[in-house]
């Protein structure tokens, strides 16, 4: 178990295996006023996972209420639209500032699910049952919720914290091969960016992790959640740039994203890529060396992930990240990396550093 610090926002993590069956027993335990529960769920995990949490919670202890559906699996339901519907579709179904969102899914249903919770009669509680590798160990933790514009993502949202997250790594049994390898260029992310020991024990241990061991998947997890959970106890809001540096790697990843087609590549392959940009422009602009990319690469690689994108246009990738969160008055900034475990926030990076970087990685 994990606590994220947040004064009265704190919540746990509950990381657990083959005990998601007992959801319907940690969500009342949380929540014991829960009258109304609603339910959205990515399709793809309806039937194996979804159904087992209601199941729990029309057979508990208390009756209450429950109302379901589904978003369609990927990247494009994080849309204007998408959200509408849902917000429309709680609202026909009753629901009011007691009514509980429960997400069951990955990314995108945590943070378009999340956001609903935010705006719904300007905001209601929610529970966050994640069944990707990545969502478990970024997107369910932290409060981050939101949706995409056509040509920027995550650009649309609100910081609304959930009240309890839900990890049961007996859920990625039914994920598929690529969907689950992708997640780990997040896990690697942590070793990079706060703890070079971490780092050190995914090198030896990344081949258990490939295989989905479940001792390896539920150290390397709250390990990931632990260094989110400081970070974000330390700038829940990103108001001190302390969490920027959960960022590493991403700003590049968001305009592979957006110019290749949300969908074409999964966020964590983007991830994985925009790493190794980043890390190529810290030694190319003095504050990291040769071995940093080095292990890192060979990392990635013994974790399947892409280190390289020949199809990488930094032509269109620029105007991008010109729209990215982190550009300060029309200034590039980067997380990019001093050694294993740190990070920093480095600003009026040229456009030209920034096309090298990317073209040493096609």
């Amino acid at each position: 178990m994990v606590h994220v610090p947040l004064d009265d926002r704190s919540y746990q993590i509950d990381i657990t295996s083959g005990l998601l069956a007992d959801a319907a027993n940690r969500i009342h335990q949380t929540i014991p006023d829960l009258s109304h529960a609603i339910v959205i769920s990515d399709v793809a995990v309806e039937k194996a996972w979804a159904n087992q949490i209601h199941e729990g919670l029309s057979t508990g202890r208390k009756q209450i209420r429950i109302s379901r559906q589904t978003v369609a699996s990927g990247e494009p339901s994080k849309s204007i639209a998408e959200f509408e519907r849902l917000l429309e579709w709680v609202l026909s179904e009753g629901g009011d500032r007691r009514s509980v969102i429960v997400a069951v899914g990955g990314g995108v249903i945590g943070d378009l699910a999340g956001y609903v919770a935010a705006s719904f009669t300007r905001g209601i509680r929610f529970i966050q049952v994640p069944t990707t590798l990545l969502a478990m160990v970024d997107s369910s933790v932290g409060g981050k919720t939101g949706i995409n514009l056509p040509g920027a993502k995550n650009m649309v949202g609100a910081f609304w914290q959930p009240s309890l997250v839900l990890i049961d790594t007996e859920v990625l049994s039914t994920l598929p091969e690529r969907s689950f390898i992708s997640g780990l260029a997040e896990v690697v992310k942590y070793g990079v960016i706060d703890d070079a020991e971490f780092f050190s024990w995914l090198e030896l241990n990344a081949k258990s992790l490939v295989s989905r061991n479940n001792e390896a998947l539920r150290h390397a997890i709250q390990v990931s959640c632990e260094c989110k959970a400081r970070v974000v106890g330390e700038d829940e809001r990103e108001t001190s740039g302390r969490r920027a540096i959960l960022n590493y790697g991403h700003t590049f990843a968001h305009a592979i994203e957006a110019t290749a087609g949300y969908g074409k590549l999964l966020h964590g392959e983007a991830v994985s890529i925009g790493m190794q940009m980043a890390a190529k422009l810290a030694i190319d602009l003095g504050l990291a060396d040769e071995a940093l990319l080095k292990r890192q690469t060979e990392l990635l690689s013994a974790c399947q992930l892409p280190t390289r994108l020949a199809e990488a246009d930094p032509v269109a990738m620029l105007p991008v990240m010109m729209r990215d969160k982190k550009v300060a008055h029309g200034k590039l900034r980067f997380i990019l990396p001093t050694q294993l475990g740190s990070v920093e926030l480095v600003s009026d990076v040229s456009k030209q550093a920034v096309i090298k970087a990317i073209e040493a990685l096609q």
